[in-house]
């Protein structure tokens, strides 16, 4: 069936400004065309304003945004989790987020996830799925499967071990964390030598490549051994800054993790350390990115979602966030989440033009009269098929 959308406002994320009071047309996977014209026989749908699908680079699929993450690890079966991680992929495509990230989970199950959406059997996002993260032993995230490994050849050994399994991108930690007790997030935990061998393994097999990195140190290190991007990066400095835009390294600023926790409060029945870590780390990432984003550092988008309070059907609040803290209008911020987000991924995802895959979002009022106009799309695509409950 040939499906004509008239739009008030498209943002296509290809230059130059969005088109207005047009028509695009989808048919079976794709935009056929972005026009005037509406095709003999299309069925017709209205919007006030189409965006890409947006992309979230950093979200926990098995996490549901509760007070104390990491016993919930513990406590829950591989079981357990893949039903909890199969509710939040529905949720988070039925938001408008066609395409995440899995940046580390237990097992193989954002792996299994991914090929059974790609193959019609589940409902969800396209996954990018990095497998199991690859921390030292004892390190940040070792309650949520994280391949425990010591020294630059073990490192390698687990990057073959998840290209193994079936990963499509790789997840290092090189830092400490907010939820993992006795973590601290300034504090360097895989080595620059152990994250340059695991880098250079991956880019060799053409997998891309993540490092959870709040502390200064250690995403200089990050960087510096040649990851795609820095997970978080909240305590960047001005060197870091300088080697980011030297090697081209993206930020995934995941700012509603932070949020999320702070704007909680003590009285959700949060960790005391979570809280502490949080506060501490608030007081300084807004002006740490905003002097990255200011000197031309590339940004991609990703909420961390799955951490307390940060649902996978609110990537919305991330959008608003890199508005109301880094400065960015309305475009570039749908810009960050959906076509830089799809460069750093690797997938040709992201753009409205002819001969797309037809992921993309009807919403009910122009991003730019209304921050908040992602919190309720009207209907969303995924590759050209309309997701339960939008338009139906």
């Amino acid at each position: 069936m040939t499906l004509a959308v008239k739009f008030g406002t498209l943002h296509h994320n290809t230059g130059g400004e969005p088109h207005r009071n047009g028509v695009l047309v989808i048919e079976d996977e794709q935009i056929a065309s972005i026009g005037v014209d509406v095709p003999s026989g299309a069925r017709v749908v209205e919007a006030a304003c189409v965006v890409p699908g947006l992309i979230n680079c950093h979200a926990h699929l098995e996490l549901n945004g509760g007070t104390d993450t990491m016993t919930l690890m513990v406590l829950t079966t591989p079981t357990q989790r893949a039903y909890i991680a199969a509710t939040n992929a529905r949720k988070t495509l039925e938001s408008g987020v066609t395409t995440i990230r899995e940046p580390g989970g237990s097992e193989s199950l954002s792996i299994d996830l991914r090929d059974s959406i790609a193959a019609g059997g589940s409902i969800g996002p396209t996954i990018v799925a990095a497998g199991r993260a690859i921390i030292m032993t004892g390190g940040h995230g070792w309650q949520l499967d994280g391949r425990e490994a010591d020294g630059p050849w073990d490192v390698r050994t687990a990057v073959r071990e998840q290209r193994k399994s079936g990963a499509d991108c790789i997840k290092f930690v090189a830092t400490g964390g907010v939820l993992t007790k006795g973590a601290v997030p300034g504090i360097d935990q895989l080595s620059e030598e152990e994250l340059r061998a695991g880098v250079e393994e991956a880019h060799k097999h053409g997998m891309r490549c993540a490092a959870h990195a709040i502390g200064t140190s250690g995403i200089k290190n990050a960087i510096r051994a040649g990851v795609d991007s820095v997970e978080h990066g909240h305590l960047i400095d001005a060197e870091g800054i300088a080697l980011a835009l030297e090697r081209g390294t993206y930020i995934v600023p995941t700012l509603a993790a932070i949020r999320c926790i702070v704007d909680a409060g003590p009285e959700a029945g949060l960790p005391d350390f979570v809280l502490r870590k949080a506060g501490e780390i608030a007081r300084h990432a807004e002006g740490n990115l905003r002097a990255a984003r200011a000197a031309g550092v590339r940004f991609a988008g990703g909420s961390d979602a799955g951490t307390p309070f940060n649902f996978h059907d609110n990537y919305a609040f991330e959008l608003e966030l890199m508005q109301s803290m880094l400065g960015m209008d309305a475009r570039e911020a749908l810009y960050t989440a959906s076509a830089a987000a799809a460069d750093l991924i690797g997938l040709d995802r992201g753009r409205l033009r002819a001969g797309a895959v037809a992921d993309l979002v009807l919403l009910d009022r122009d991003i730019e009269s209304d921050a908040r106009a992602f919190r309720q799309p009207r209907a969303v695509f995924r590759a050209g098929r309309e997701v339960l409950g939008s338009l139906s």
